[in-house]
């Protein structure tokens, strides 16, 4: 019998995450998920009046894959998939992983070429850009460990964030968006020796309640591309293409990454990913998170960069619809947790602290805080 909350979630994503209308098609790309969840899609698609079309994905093959693949392989498959792509109006993309390493014996440059001749044509390019799309993880044993809760107790907290009213929190995120949007400097304060400045004015600002993730729970913009002075201290865990950071440091000059370290990781890694090409030492991205059941790290974007009371700061591509011009095969998602367990910070938009300890603090916001959108 299947689980009723899977429902639940084909309904959310669907209606909600797609608006989807009659008589348009879905992809939905299901990497290593139940068979159940993929046919409440098809059902809930389908009872939506749309055409659902799958793709069935597995990480251990798609490891396979990409590992040693020549640019030819890589263009011929782009092309393909770009193809059906351009024929989707909606794509549902279900991300499951029973170990979230499992891309870390690929050569860096084998990902960084998947990355430019399919990731970047197929997902960044056309899906991103001409579709109403919504990615998410499903849960496994892997991401249950790695936030450090069994996995029944796991399967709760990611049915509950996963399926919250987005409805009143788009109502919410709406007044940051609109305050943002009037706002010319920006100034960071946080943990470690964290003090950043940086201008945000007239780059559009987009508030995220469940229609592109799932957990959702921000709202982003990006720097103008060389205004960021300064340094930030990331303090929560990070996983990029299998390799695991702690505790990175960057220091910005004129808008580009000039030094960078970590704690925990390797530091010769790092910095061969932000010379992955010229746009990756430029931030493309700056975000609010405020989900109110996401509290704590667990290694995984998806939920990590949504957590109440942290802001991600983002190297690398920005997207099209807060772009500041900067264009890289990377988006590396860091994130910084400004709650007084971790360290505390404010944010201040010209001059004003908005945001105090993880907390706003001015009365057009404070529907934002926990308590009010639980």
């Amino acid at each position: 019998m299947r689980d009723p909350r899977m429902n639940e979630l084909a309904e959310l994503l669907v209606n909600h995450s797609t608006s989807l209308k009659k008589g348009e098609h879905v992809l939905i790309e299901a990497f290593d998920i139940p068979e159940a969840m993929t046919l409440a899609l098809i059902e809930a698609i389908r009872n939506a009046g749309g055409h659902p079309h799958v793709a069935l994905r597995s990480n251990l093959i798609m490891r396979g894959l990409i590992d040693g693949a020549e640019d030819d392989q890589l263009t011929t498959w782009a092309a393909h998939d770009l193809a059906r792509m351009k024929s989707m109006d909606a794509y549902i993309g279900i991300r499951g992983s029973d170990n979230v390493s499992e891309m870390s014996s690929v050569p860096g440059d084998s990902v960084q070429a998947h990355g430019k001749h399919y990731g970047k044509p197929v997902h960044h390019a056309e899906r991103v850009n001409n579709t109403k799309w919504c990615v998410l993880r499903w849960p496994s044993s892997s991401m249950a460990q790695l936030a450090q809760m069994s996995t029944p107790e796991f399967e709760d907290f990611y049915f509950n964030v996963c399926t919250l009213d987005y409805g009143k929190m788009l109502t919410a995120a709406e007044a940051l968006a609109v305050r943002m949007s009037k706002v010319d400097q920006v100034h960071i304060q946080g943990p470690g020796d964290t003090d950043l400045r940086f201008s945000i004015k007239d780059i559009p600002v987009i508030p995220c309640c469940g229609d592109k993730n799932i957990p959702d729970g921000e709202t982003f913009t990006a720097p103008v591309k060389d205004s960021v002075e300064g340094t930030i201290h990331y303090n929560t865990p990070t996983i990029y293409n299998g390799m695991s950071f702690e505790n990175i440091r960057l220091k910005f000059a004129k808008g580009k990454i000039i030094e960078c370290s970590c704690d925990g990781g390797d530091n010769a890694a790092l910095e061969k990913i932000f010379d992955t090409d010229p746009g990756a030492r430029y931030v493309g991205e700056f975000a609010i998170g405020f989900n109110p059941h996401i509290l704590e790290p667990m290694k995984d974007i998806l939920f990590d960069e949504k957590i109440a009371g942290s802001f991600h700061f983002t190297p690398g591509q920005a997207y099209d619809e807060a772009s500041n011009g900067n264009s890289s095969d990377i988006h590396w998602d860091l994130v910084c947790i400004q709650r007084p367990d971790y360290g505390g910070g404010t944010i201040s938009f010209d001059g004003e602290v908005i945001r105090k300890d993880g907390r706003f603090i001015v009365s057009d916001l404070e529907p934002l805080n926990p308590e009010n959108l639980v």
